[in-house]
């Protein structure tokens, strides 16, 4: 028989824990319900609950009597968990544009803002700027303010290790997309992580996108810069600097030769390419990688050779990260993904013939330009989850002319003193 160790202070906490991981996500619960989930006494339960009611998490319904009870008697108590208890923050810092989402302790979005940066991408305090910016309109639009907020996490596109640092690179891009936003974003209460854009979108791909169902796959963040959330066998891939995924490798590949993104390789190939002039002519000012898209799928011979190039390029991407990690999916995301399809097929066309193993299913990603600051938000959701009681609710404002109601740290200490006094006057 296995003894369970540790203070009272412990040991209430962790039933704590126990009752709330009930209640997350389950919708109206009764203390039956949680005493069948936990093994624990209806006394303790119910106290349980009634400290978690204090503490913010959650919500005391009106009672109600379930099928079969007897017409006499008090009807069983109810209780929620309160998604508005507190908020997390998701933003994706693009090099060129923030997006931030603010959303519920149920993962609901309730707002979301995009500010864009422009030419001043890579300059430290309009970047700060703009990411505070963001932050504070997604806010202003959910209705609620920053003291709400219990985790703020940050796509940017850059490597970071565990402490959201990037390292060092040769030409510093990697500092200017992460100037310490870590400690820019900081305030009191409030966790602030900083991670890979690629990294993000691969777990809000594997959430509730294109890798739901696939153990091994690869997010393909296309746009400017390849990237690659890299998740085997389960496991979202990280590296020593948090630099797995980093594809300056694609320097040395023959037939890409760089990194550039879908977007930026059509951007160069029409600046550069003098025999694509007579396609400039019959595209916008500044032309776009859908406005090429479009004219391919409408039939212009010169747009359908850029689809066919680009297709062979991503051909050789693909089969350069099936060939290392025999995934089952590889996923293009990014802004692109919405207009990609014409390229798609010509890689499936031509990965076969870059490849031993059997080729990984190429598709466009569902969320598109969303997959970054809504993986943000489920890592936000998720490190809320791991230690739920180690963060403190926003207060309860008081009603006018009320009491002020008592503040969450009153709520830990009262939880303590009870599991003290029950602890002094149990019997040896």
């Amino acid at each position: 028989m296995s003894v369970i160790s540790g203070s009272p202070q412990q040991l209430r906490r962790a039933n704590l824990g126990a009752v709330l991981d009930v209640a997350w996500g389950a919708g109206p619960f009764t203390a039956t319900d949680a005493i069948g989930a936990t093994g624990l006494t209806r006394t303790t339960v119910l106290g349980l609950c009634d400290d978690l009611v204090g503490l913010g998490w959650l919500r005391e319904l009106g009672p109600e009597r379930l099928p079969g009870d007897r017409a006499k008697g008090r009807p069983a108590r109810r209780y929620a968990f309160d998604p508005r208890a507190g908020h997390v923050v998701g933003v994706d810092a693009g090099q060129h544009r923030v997006t931030a989402s603010v959303a519920d302790l149920a993962g609901a979005v309730l707002a979301r803002e995009t500010r864009v940066l422009g030419a001043g991408g890579e300059d430290r305090a309009a970047r700060v700027g703009g990411v505070r910016g963001a932050v504070d309109d997604a806010l202003h639009g959910a209705g609620t303010h920053a003291g709400s907020v219990l985790v703020t996490v940050v796509g940017v596109p850059a490597p970071t290790d565990v402490l959201g640092r990037p390292p060092a690179s040769e030409d510093g891009f990697w500092a200017r997309m992460n100037p310490d936003l870590v400690a820019a974003l900081a305030r009191p209460g409030q966790h602030v992580v900083v991670d890979n854009d690629a990294n993000l979108a691969a777990i809000a791909e594997g959430a509730v996108g294109a890798g739901v169902g696939a153990r091994s796959f690869v997010t393909l963040l296309s746009g400017e810069r390849f990237g690659a959330g890299l998740m085997v066998d389960g496991v979202l891939l990280r590296g020593r600097h948090g630099g797995a995924g980093e594809m300056h490798v694609l320097d040395l590949v023959d037939g890409v030769g760089s990194a550039s993104g879908l977007a930026a390789t059509v951007r160069q190939w029409l600046a550069e390419d003098a025999g694509l002039a007579r396609l400039r002519r019959r595209l916008p000012a500044e032309p776009e990688f859908a406005d090429v898209a479009a004219a391919a799928l409408a039939g212009d011979r010169d747009a359908q050779g850029v689809v066919d190039r680009l297709g062979d390029r991503l051909a050789r991407v693909c089969a350069v990260l099936g060939g290392l990690l025999d995934v089952e999916r590889v996923i293009v995301g990014g802004a692109v993904a919405t207009s990609v399809g014409p390229v798609l097929e010509r890689t499936t066309a031509s990965l076969a013939a870059y490849m031993h193993l059997p080729v990984p299913e190429v598709v466009a990603s569902a969320l598109g330009a969303d997959g970054v600051h809504l993986g943000a938000v489920r890592r936000a959701l998720a490190l809320v989850r791991e230690d739920p009681l180690a963060l403190t609710l926003p207060a309860v404002p008081a009603s006018d002319g009320a009491e002020p109601e008592p503040s969450r740290a009153d709520a830990v200490a009262r939880a303590d003193r009870r599991a003290a006094g029950a602890a002094a006057t149990a019997p040896a």
